[in-house]
């Protein structure tokens, strides 16, 4: 006994569970979403889902999007909230098609980038500096913007286009395509085959036709997150985010990093005003044509928590609804929502196996509402397809808003000292 006194007792660590990786969770998240889409394709007959074509229109309109979330997510991650991005962005597209009218595409990326960072600039001035309430300063640029634009618009356009909304026709860039890969992929979307032909036709939406500015918005996301989050600049930066006070007391020049943050935020929702003007679908700058896209860009951001991996599948999800819309009208989106019950009797399954009753209740009352709306109408009307991207914004955000953590001081005014 009393050897076993003496005995030295060890205390065994708990057991850590093992988290799965980002960018795991991310392609399981992808190959659900294309298992869904191609189940809800099959059971319903409307192969338009995942067609090349509506994946083409899809990433482009993702793209402006995607690029505006981006300038969010350098604002938000030093501490300032950007609610100016609408407006950095219609600034984007005046700059671009005044430039890219004349002297092309790559001018025009270019203006656009310099003309959303002088709203950034702005931005930064009244935040950072003199303190302004950010939600306060950003509204400002969003009208300063609207206005700007409109004014410059009449002053240079009105006599080239005689039309004060619109500018001369801007030239595109050219596209390019994965040749013998895009006409083998064709065949199998052709051959309409379950499951095969759907993965065929979202790959070849994604490799056919495409934009240098496509290939230029995959090295932001990826840039954005090597620079935030793998090198001593992206992690002052984002203690600015956090607790600017313990990162100045480190020796971290707070005011210049949140400049340089909201500088390059407004850039690249410029970059995404542009994307909107070199659109093949759209002649070049045309008032209003943004439609509250900044607005969205921030919502993907929210959405993927801050992180630019998130970020880009929410950027996708919203130029899916948009894409849809515009390619395939409304039998087609009676069809997705074929595809939401679909997935609320996944989660109220796996919410049953969790015992969370209350949610598995509220999920089966949910998909029991979307299928009578499916049973007793033949198509969704055009006043609320046209709108689809902003509902789908909505509802993500409600389903999102649990599991979100923003920067700890994001949209706090910080005074050195």
């Amino acid at each position: 006994m009393t050897a076993l006194a003496e005995a030295p007792l060890t205390v065994v660590p708990p057991q850590r569970k093992r988290k799965i990786p980002g960018w795991a969770l991310g392609m399981i998240g992808v190959a659900g979403a294309i298992a869904l889409l191609s189940t809800t394709s099959y059971l319903t007959g409307v192969p338009q889902l995942t067609s090349t074509g509506t994946i083409q229109t899809a990433v482009r309109l993702a793209l402006p999007i995607l690029l505006a979330g981006l300038g969010g997510l350098w604002a938000e991650r030093a501490g300032v909230v950007n609610i100016g991005l609408e407006g950095m962005m219609i600034m984007g597209t005046w700059g671009a098609a005044w430039a890219g009218y004349q002297w092309g595409p790559w001018a025009a990326l270019i203006a656009a980038a310099v003309f959303g960072a002088l709203g950034g600039l702005l931005h930064a001035i009244a935040t950072v500096t003199f303190g302004v309430n950010h939600i306060v300063s950003g509204v400002a640029i969003n009208l300063l913007g609207a206005g700007l634009t409109k004014y410059l618009s009449t002053l240079l356009f009105f006599p080239i286009s005689h039309n004060p909304r619109e500018s001369p026709a801007v030239p595109k860039f050219d596209t390019y395509s994965a040749g013998g890969l895009s006409d083998w992929l064709g065949s199998l979307e052709a051959d309409q085959r379950v499951g095969i032909s759907d993965v065929a036709g979202i790959l070849r939406g994604l490799v056919t036709g495409v934009s240098p500015l496509t290939m230029l918005a995959v090295v932001f996301v990826v840039g954005s997150y090597l620079v935030l989050w793998r090198t001593r600049f992206g992690l002052r930066l984002r203690s600015c985010g956090e607790n600017p006070t313990a990162a100045e007391s480190l020796g971290v020049n707070v005011y210049l990093y949140k400049y340089a943050a909201v500088v390059m935020s407004g850039a690249l929702a410029g970059v995404g005003g542009a994307a909107l003007v070199l659109n093949p679908g759209n002649p070049g700058y045309l008032e209003g044509q943004t439609n509250g896209r900044g607005f969205i860009g921030l919502a993907a951001m929210i959405f993927g928590n801050w992180r630019p991996g998130g970020l880009l599948g929410g950027a996708a999800l919203f130029g899916y609804a948009d894409g849809l819309q515009l390619r395939s009208g409304g039998k087609t989106f009676l069809a997705l929502i074929y595809g939401a019950v679909l997935l609320l009797a996944v989660l109220v399954v796996w919410q049953l196996v969790r015992r969370r009753w209350f949610a598995a209740a509220t999920g089966i009352v949910a998909a029991g509402l979307l299928y009578g709306v499916y049973y007793s109408v033949d198509e969704v009307p055009s006043e609320l397809t046209a709108y689809a991207p902003h509902l789908v914004t909505l509802v993500v955000l409600a389903v999102a808003s649990q599991r979100l953590r923003m920067p700890a001081a994001d949209g706090v005014v910080y005074r050195r000292g």
